[in-house]
């Protein structure tokens, strides 16, 4: 009976995973057998979420916790931003762009324009990631001399750290009464 009930649900479960949509569009519009052109497609995604995350916040927002544990909303967004220039710096092999500490900026204009310039900067390091670089070796800062890696894997980790932290930001807008952006574009959609 166990199997039968286990049966049942991927047969039902199955095709609706497979047409499962991000939120702004369907998965198959963001793969492709291009490397340099499947993490251009999830960093489109995820920075526009952030960027219209961060300005759609009121500025009394950004001071807002939903514990006492955890980062405020523009510490949130600051530790995004700084996370975004480190990693395309280090994924482009540049200096990184940003020498502030937006972590720990409280303005709401201030927050925004560091997030759009660090998501600008990365807009360029993705964009110009090819097939030809994108296993070209990087080296990620840090303890012990850094890490050796590729760009393309360290722009994939960027994007999944955007990831992470946009799904922070969703919970964040929600308990603010307030509808994320990649709900509103899916809403609107249908």
């Amino acid at each position: 009976m166990k199997r039968c009930f286990i049966a049942l649900a991927l047969t039902i479960g199955l095709p609706a995973l497979a047409s499962a949509q991000t939120s702004d569009g369907e998965y198959n519009e963001a793969l492709s057998p291009s490397m340099a052109k499947v993490v251009q497609a999830m960093n489109a995604t995820m920075r526009r979420n952030l960027a219209e995350a961060a300005q759609n916040m009121p500025a009394d927002g950004f001071a807002f916790k939903p514990t006492p544990q955890v980062r405020s909303f523009a510490e949130l967004i600051g530790h995004v931003a700084n996370a975004n220039a480190f990693f395309c710096s280090q994924a482009a092999g540049e200096k990184m762009p940003i020498t502030q500490n937006l972590e720990k900026v409280t303005d709401k204009a201030a927050l925004v324009k560091g997030l759009n310039d660090a998501l600008e900067y990365c807009d360029r390091v993705y964009a110009a990631t090819t097939d030809a670089n994108v296993s070209a070796p990087a080296k990620v800062a840090g303890a012990g001399g850094g890490t050796n890696t590729t760009r393309g894997l360290v722009l994939m980790f960027n994007t999944t750290h955007n990831n992470e932290h946009y799904g922070n930001v969703v919970v964040y807008m929600r308990l603010k009464g307030m509808v994320p952006p990649s709900t509103a574009r899916a809403t609107a959609a249908k």
